[in-house]
């Protein structure tokens, strides 16, 4: 029983890394157009959810 939580444990994650790489791309999009428009909340809030997908990946990709 145990192996087999292992083992859907794992394929989740498989699945969550790429979607990972989606959104921390999308979220680079968005700070990119967030600084040349000069939005400093878009920025700062940006920065944040970066920062926390970016620790997410980091836990995932173990």
């Amino acid at each position: 029983m145990e192996q087999v939580v292992k083992e859907f444990i794992r394929g989740d994650v498989e699945m969550r890394i790429p979607v990972l790489r989606l959104e921390i791309d999308y979220e680079l999009t968005t700070l990119h157009d967030a600084l040349l428009d000069e939005d400093l909340l878009t920025i700062k809030e940006t920065k944040k959810r970066l920062e926390q997908l970016r620790q997410e990946l980091i836990l995932l990709d173990v």
